[in-house]
């Protein structure tokens, strides 16, 4: 079950934010982390997409100026018949005509994933209208015999204990976001250093979670609906598996009776899951050899067809701007949710705000903007961190390492809101 609001997304106009809020990152600083991304990551992305698709010389030639002008350009808006060209005019209000380093990092990233698909004519009518630039590359992860030897292991947690079984799925969770596909190209190999929490709400999810179910089954008994669990998902292949995993584990312990799936309405960061890879996701679990995996994807399959499950999308969720700006019908849809679960390094970008937090800042009062409960899953593979205590931080500066970008890293985070 799908469904797409069409209610407008925001104008960045009506943005707001505190006045002493710390400055949003930028990309325009050698040997920043964002300016990384544009000079390292993405010349070596669009090499590869142009290797794994057989794109016509024109396909070809816009994806090159595209690579030019994101290097050493400036930002140009699109052309005047592109679906939401007024939308993204409006957003670029005051940055058109400059170098792309001065944009901030969230908005320009953005808007280069727009532009590859305006390059690759994913909107435009014709042979590759609709074709998602990053298939070859989500579908050789999701066929790969990594993800077998994965769903193998879905065999042994039958026998734990409940509590053990809970905090081996929200694990795989969390730590399947270092699959992100984007973070892969520039990162190669994992490394052989352990992952490490740098902070962990693992207790307060677990009893954010039971709070849900206890609240559900109150209001269940005197007929009323209560509020389903939200995810918003991050990546596809092999870190959305473990997310319907855990799905499957909130349906089939009746912690949450419905859980809506948040997905990209297209393509988006390479490997953000759209719902062509959650169906993909769905079918790699029904038919895995994996007695346990197969369960979980029939389950998961009739959850889909009787509404337990929902897929949601909206065009918000590829727009350059932090969740404090969420329009009116997606905030009310998060409101009425009895936890929001954020997976992944850019949905906690936009839920705190991409700016140059202290490290120290509560993670409350980064989300308090947020309409719902909320916890977050992230694997660090960004500058943006809250929420830490200060001796985490001092342990990890000690370090060394560049544990904020280096996707060794991660955090549990909760806002339960009393």
């Amino acid at each position: 079950m799908v469904s797409k609001p069409s209610t407008p997304i925001p104008d960045p106009s009506s943005a707001s934010s505190s006045p002493d809020a710390p400055p949003v990152i930028r990309a325009d600083i050698p040997g920043s982390f964002a300016h990384g991304v544009f000079h390292e990551r993405h010349p070596k992305l669009l090499r590869q997409v142009l290797d794994a698709l057989p794109y016509g010389p024109g396909e070809r030639a816009a994806v090159e100026r595209l690579l030019v002008e994101s290097t050493s350009g400036v930002l140009e808006p699109l052309g005047a018949d592109a679906p939401d060209g007024a939308q993204w005019l409006a957003w670029g209000e005051g940055l058109w005509g400059r170098p792309w380093g001065e944009a901030p990092f969230l908005w320009a990233e953005s808007y280069f994933y727009r532009r590859l698909l305006e390059a690759t004519g994913y909107f435009r009518p014709g042979a590759w209208q609709g074709v998602d630039p990053f298939a070859p590359f989500k579908a050789a992860e999701l066929g790969g015999p990594a993800v077998d030897e994965e769903l193998a292991a879905l065999d042994g947690l039958d026998g734990l204990p409940e509590e053990r079984r809970a905090q081996a799925l929200v694990s795989s969770a969390l730590w399947g976001n270092r699959a992100d596909l984007s973070f892969r190209i520039t990162a190669g190999a994992e490394g052989a250093t352990a992952p490490d929490l740098a902070a962990d709400d693992g207790a307060l999810l677990r009893a954010a979670l039971e709070r849900a179910s206890v609240e559900r089954a109150s209001v269940e008994r005197t007929g009323s609906a209560g509020g389903p669990v939200c995810v918003v998902a991050d990546n596809a292949g092999r870190e959305l598996l473990p997310d319907l995993v855990l799905i499957d584990h909130l349906l089939a312990h009746g912690l949450a009776a419905r859980v809506v799936l948040y997905v990209k309405p297209q393509p988006y960061f390479v490997s953000d899951a759209t719902m062509a890879d959650v169906l993909a996701a769905v079918g790699r679990l029904r038919t895995a050899s994996s007695p346990a995996a197969g369960a979980v994807g029939g389950r998961l399959w009739r959850a889909l067809g009787e509404g337990a499950l929902v897929v949601r999308t909206h065009p918000f969720f590829c727009a350059p701007l932090p969740f404090h700006d969420l329009p009116a019908d997606l905030r009310a849809e998060f409101a009425g949710a009895a936890l929001t679960i954020v997976k992944g390094d850019l949905n906690y970008r936009r839920l705190v705000g991409d700016r140059r937090w202290p490290p120290t800042t509560p993670f409350a009062e980064a989300v308090g903007h947020f309409p719902s409960a909320v916890a977050a899953l992230r694997t660090l593979k960004s500058d943006v961190v809250v929420g830490l205590d200060a001796a985490a931080v001092a342990r990890l500066d000690g370090t060394g390492t560049t544990w904020r970008t280096d996707g060794r890293h991660a955090v549990v985070q909760v806002d339960p809101r009393g």
